[in-house]
């Protein structure tokens, strides 16, 4: 490629104006003199925006680099070495020295004291605008190549060259959105669904949308995936941070199954067999003459524990001092092995959470750039990584953007 004096040639492209292309391009252009964001749609910080119901979940107040890497079902080892870098503690530094107040919430996760995640984009929409970062909506990257030292990106109906390239583009719903990465060499792990919700179609339990149990344990027949947290039932089944661990740990196993298959829900959490009897035994020194349908013990509400009773056929009338034999062994079995089966998922839309992506053996994660291509930089869910719900899928972009932005920002 000939370069001459009227041709442009940027410091650093970032592919994607999500929120690992903008941390990326905030610590890139602190080294370096001119860095642009190119993003294909009409929106920058669409996910950052509708994050966490409109509040960004921005990370998770696990403070441990070891702890941290362990919520990642692809990638925990590469970002326990990437977190000694930049990390959760990092991540609240970061945003609070910009004047952005940050609220820890009882489950650690870490949300925008203003409860808006208009004050993140704002936050980083300034620190662009401060540092001089050029930022271009629906400028579509169609091919990238290396020639020579130089990039070359056919974006739109031009041609933009640059030293560095920094590819942010997100997770992707089909291994045709990472082709052109694929077409450069590049190994590149299908994409499947990661944070999804199990359906339960005609299942009577979805008559109780909006139904929460705060500590569950649910196990998927037939794997060793448990998932643990409250559950929450949907008009269309079961969701909930118990339901979202299952799906992320269990991506492709569920994927090869088709999305059918059946769950245990155990509705006391970690409760075994001894001790509910003992619990049972206990309630009927308590309360012998109560109804078992007027007297719930349990932290359950009060709907499923009606639907429970009803769909175990232990009878409504049935007092707790007559619950013995076959009767008991069905309340056990109703509270602690609780089956339903599966058919089908459904995703979060926009805010969609991917397994796959550029395999995790050609980044160096010491500097999140590209074995076999020098220049060229990763960051965020473009690459093999997911976390489970809780902000960890956030932090993780912090993470790798920075690493990325800081050496492909440095000569």
């Amino acid at each position: 490629m000939n370069l001459n004096s009227r041709t442009p040639l940027l410091d650093v492209a970032v592919i994607g104006g999500g929120a690992a292309g903008f941390f990326a391009a905030i610590h890139a252009k602190n080294t370096t003199n001119s860095v642009t964001i190119f993003e294909k749609s009409a929106k920058l910080l669409s996910k950052v925006k509708i994050s966490g119901g409109g509040r960004c979940n921005v990370t998770n107040a696990c403070f441990d680099n070891e702890l941290l890497s362990r919520h990642y079902p692809r990638g925990e080892k590469q970002l326990r070495r990437a977190f000694y870098q930049f990390n959760a503690q990092s991540t609240v530094d970061w945003y609070e020295s910009r004047g952005v107040k940050l609220k820890t919430y009882p489950d650690n996760c870490i949300f925008p004291q203003a409860n808006d995640s208009q004050v993140i984009i704002d936050c980083l929409l300034k620190e662009c605008y401060d540092k001089g970062i050029e930022l271009q909506i629906q400028h579509a990257v169609k091919t990238i190549k290396k020639e020579n030292d130089y990039f070359v990106l056919a974006i739109n109906d031009q041609l933009v060259y640059a030293k560095k390239v920094i590819v942010t583009t997100g997770g992707q719903p089909k291994i045709s959105g990472l082709k052109w990465l694929e077409e450069l060499g590049l190994k590149i792990i299908s994409p499947v669904p990661s944070l999804f919700t199990f359906n339960m179609p005609g299942n009577p339990i979805r008559e109780l949308m909006g139904n929460v149990v705060e500590q569950t344990t649910v196990k998927i027949e037939g794997t060793k995936l448990t998932g643990k947290g409250p559950l929450l039932v949907t008009h269309w089944g079961m969701s909930g941070p118990a339901i979202l661990q299952l799906s992320a740990w269990g991506a492709r196993i569920l994927e090869e199954k088709n999305y059918q298959f059946s769950i245990f829900v155990n509705w006391l959490d970690e409760q075994k067999e001894e001790g509910l009897r003992a619990m049972v035994q206990h309630q009927k020194k308590e309360q012998p003459d109560k109804m078992l349908s007027n007297a719930n013990p349990f932290s359950i509400t009060n709907k499923i524990w009606q639907f429970l009773l009803q769909k175990y056929e232990l009878p409504a009338q049935i007092r707790w001092k007559e619950l013995e034999g076959k009767s008991l062994n069905k309340l056990v079995t109703a509270l602690l092995f609780d089956k339903y089966d599966v058919s089908g998922k459904t995703t979060f839309k926009e805010e969609f959470v991917t397994a796959g992506g550029v395999h995790l053996s050609e980044i160096d994660f010491n500097t999140m750039e590209s074995k076999k291509i020098k220049g060229l930089y990763f960051a965020g869910e473009v690459v093999d990584i997911d976390g489970i719900t809780g902000g960890f899928n956030f932090q993780a972009a912090w993470t790798t953007g920075y690493i990325a932005g800081k050496n492909a920002g440095s000569n």
